[in-house]
């Protein structure tokens, strides 16, 4: 069977693990954001915490996505077969990229900026929020980019445990040694990171503009 003819006599089904796959990237994505933001501004003048916690999401990073989810599925609560197990395991690989650019864009502004906001007689929590989060904005976008390519597609993998999306076609069509099945997963998998990379990458380019 033809690729265009599979897609056409299974849309539906290809659709639904689309918005799967898009709904495990949104949650995992919100979530690593909510935890990776605010860490990047505690970490900027706390040298340990910042030692520490870019160690730990540096480590995380370099497990293979595979082994990452099979170490989760034991842990109570956190783990198990699903779209649980599958999010979490997510905003963890997504959590480097938005936490270092975080603290790169917030320890990267000119000093001379900071040293006029200091003599205007701002406060520290003054300057980080009215001058440093302002200008570090491209920067800590650009990690998001990053990090939400990458989640798109370690997403894929999920299907391994029971998450859905993508993937599902994937592993399908690698055991009926399928490229139409095979196909059904990976071309709208690559459609989303180019569209998310597309519209992040706009979106980085007002914000310098700005």
């Amino acid at each position: 069977m033809s690729p265009w003819r599979f897609f056409h006599e299974h849309s539906a089904e290809i659709l639904e693990a689309t918005l799967t796959h898009l709904t495990l990237v949104l949650v995992a994505m919100a979530f690593a954001i909510a935890i990776g933001v605010p860490l990047g501004l505690l970490i900027v003048h706390r040298p340990a915490l910042r030692n520490l916690s870019l160690g730990i999401a540096s480590v995380l990073q370099t497990i293979p996505s595979l082994a990452l989810f099979g170490f989760l599925i034991p842990i109570p609560f956190l783990g198990g077969i699903g779209r649980r197990t599958a999010i979490v395991a997510l905003v963890l690989y997504a959590l480097l990229p938005i936490l270092r650019n975080t603290y790169v864009g917030l320890t990267g502004i000119d000093h001379a900026v900071l040293d006029a906001a200091e003599a205007m007689g701002m406060t520290t929590a003054q300057i980080m929020w009215q001058v440093r989060l302002p200008l570090a904005l491209p920067v800590i976008l650009a990690g998001i980019r990053t990090a939400t390519i990458i989640t798109i597609g370690v997403a894929t993998i999920a299907a391994a445990i029971g998450a859905g999306g993508l993937g599902t076609f994937i592993f399908r069509g690698v055991a009926m040694v399928s490229d139409a099945v095979i196909l059904a997963g990976a071309i709208p998998a690559a459609l989303l990171a180019i569209l998310a990379d597309v519209f992040l990458g706009w979106l980085e380019r007002r914000l310098r503009v700005a």
